[in-house]
């Protein structure tokens, strides 16, 4: 019995020109909990709707492996999250998750994700969307896929624009005490397969299949 057989996900990898994506091993997370407490968005605004950065380096950096940690503990297959790290030339420089509920009856995903702030304005964050929109629509069977971002992430807005995603509505949050409004995105299968420009390998889907609740 090897650590693939009991935890098929550890073997699952998504490549495109310039990045790999794996499940972080020990050594990732330590690179993660790094750029976390090093910033990962200019402190002037927040764009989580979860505030989990208006803390100390110390405790961004622990946030990390907690969320992470808590994530592989509680997967079911009626409810996931899958972060993955993202290394460029075998550096981490930052995170990309995709989480469902109820997938195989919903097809349905939801996407999120952050950079180190040296790593912010290079194209990555549109690559790193691309490799889990393809896991989702070409490897999983996905039909729609759900973003969202505040007005003020034009970052974000921008790489859902590229990638081919509509507006889905607005929600109005408090954000430091101030409301924000958080605008809603959705992709269907059609839509990011005119849009796909980024070319896309997936290693190690076949055995991963039943932990998504199908195969």
């Amino acid at each position: 019995m090897t650590l693939l057989t009991q935890w098929p996900l550890a073997g699952l990898r998504l490549t495109t020109p310039r990045l790999e994506l794996r499940l972080p091993n020990l050594d990732d997370l330590a690179d993660l909990t790094a750029l976390a407490a090093d910033g990962v968005h200019d402190p002037a605004v927040q764009p989580f709707t979860v505030a989990w950065t208006d803390v100390t380096p110390d405790e961004r950096a622990r946030s990390v492996l907690q969320y992470h940690w808590r994530c592989w503990g509680a997967w079911q297959k009626e409810d996931w999250e899958l972060n993955l790290a993202v290394l460029r030339d075998g550096v981490v420089v930052g995170t990309q998750g995709i989480t469902a509920r109820d997938f195989p009856v919903l097809r349905e995903v939801c996407t999120g994700s952050w950079l180190g702030r040296v790593h912010h304005r290079q194209g990555l964050g549109t690559e790193m969307r691309a490799a889990v929109l393809h896991l989702a629509f070409a490897g999983l069977g996905a039909q729609q896929a759900v973003s969202a971002a505040y007005a003020h992430n034009a970052a974000s807005l921008g790489v859902s624009r590229k990638l081919g995603y509509q507006e889905d509505g607005i929600e109005r949050h408090a954000v430091r005490a101030e409301p924000a409004v958080l605008r809603r995105l959705r992709l269907t299968a059609e839509r990011c397969q005119r849009h796909r420009a980024v070319p896309v390998r997936v290693e190690g889907l076949p055995a991963c299949l039943p932990w998504f609740g199908l195969g």
